[in-house]
């Protein structure tokens, strides 16, 4: 009976351990740095896109002033106006197409409480579509 019982101390034991482990396992993907499945975008084949951190107004305009060599003082208004009338058309449901941005459609809109959520759809051309059609402006251009 002794040898019964020792079988079954250690299957519980092993049960036990088993439990703990997964219930660790669970709990490290749920902490985890991993992109969650908000964080990966479908785009139409089988390659997955996954969003690096988000960019903030702040963090936009530095991008603006070293891009244009402008002055922070200059390009910060221009910032939060062409941000403010870009809001305002998609409000309005408007489309926009910004090249090299890509065109912005809204989908769906969904007065909330606090906020209105919009569902867009952004179409971005390819680099090498955009140095197609650049190339063969030039080349239009200098053949008049």
């Amino acid at each position: 009976m002794a040898t019964s019982k020792t079988p079954r101390t250690k299957s519980a034991a092993a049960t036990a351990a088993a439990a703990t482990k997964a219930a660790t396992a669970t709990t490290a993907a749920r902490t985890s740095k991993a992109p969650k499945a908000a964080d990966v975008a479908p785009t139409g084949g089988a390659e997955e896109v996954v969003t690096g951190p988000m960019m903030r107004k702040k963090e936009l305009i530095d991008a603006v002033v070293a891009a244009s060599g402008a002055k922070k003082k200059d390009a910060k208004p221009v910032v939060e106006a062409m941000l403010k009338v870009m809001g305002n058309a998609l409000r309005d449901g408007r489309e926009l197409n910004l090249h090299p941005f890509g065109s912005v459609k809204v989908r769906r809109a969904k007065d909330m409480v606090k906020a209105r959520v919009l569902t867009t759809k952004i179409r971005q051309r390819k680099p090498e579509a955009i140095e197609a059609a650049a190339a063969a402006a030039a080349e239009d251009s200098a053949s008049e």
